[in-house]
């Protein structure tokens, strides 16, 4: 392989990663929108992180722990209300954006990524 041809592949890998984290930010909205919609409307906060990750740290108001990694994602989901609001959190945003996704693609329509906890705690909102 010559050196052109691994700058290219390195550009398309660059460009791929940077597409995908817009993808899944593109339905994020920031901790004060997030404040004004449990104001505004009733909705259920699903932390997308691992089981140890919920068990270390989480919002005070969070409704379920559904881990977006696990096999039973889908599963989980399914059984939720598809015409709730739902706000959904992880570490940074990115898997809260992946978890978004696939509740869309699964027939919910009103569905947020928050973003991250540590943000969201900045923002003001109690953790336990």
């Amino acid at each position: 392989m010559d050196a052109l041809t691994v700058i290219i592949l390195v550009g398309v890998a660059v460009a791929l990663f940077y597409l995908n984290k817009l993808k899944n930010s593109k339905n994020m909205i920031p901790p004060q929108k997030f404040k004004e919609l449990l104001k505004e409307e009733s909705g259920e906060i699903i932390d997308v992180r691992t089981k140890s990750e919920y068990n270390n740290a989480r919002l005070k108001k969070t409704d379920y722990n559904f881990d977006i990694s696990a096999s039973d994602f889908e599963e989980k989901i399914e059984t939720l209300d598809k015409d709730k609001n739902y706000f959904l959190y992880c570490r940074t945003g990115s898997r809260s954006g992946r978890a978004s996704q696939v509740m869309k693609r699964n027939g919910f329509e009103n569905v947020y990524n928050v973003g991250g906890l540590q943000n969201l705690v900045n923002a003001g909102f109690e953790k336990e």
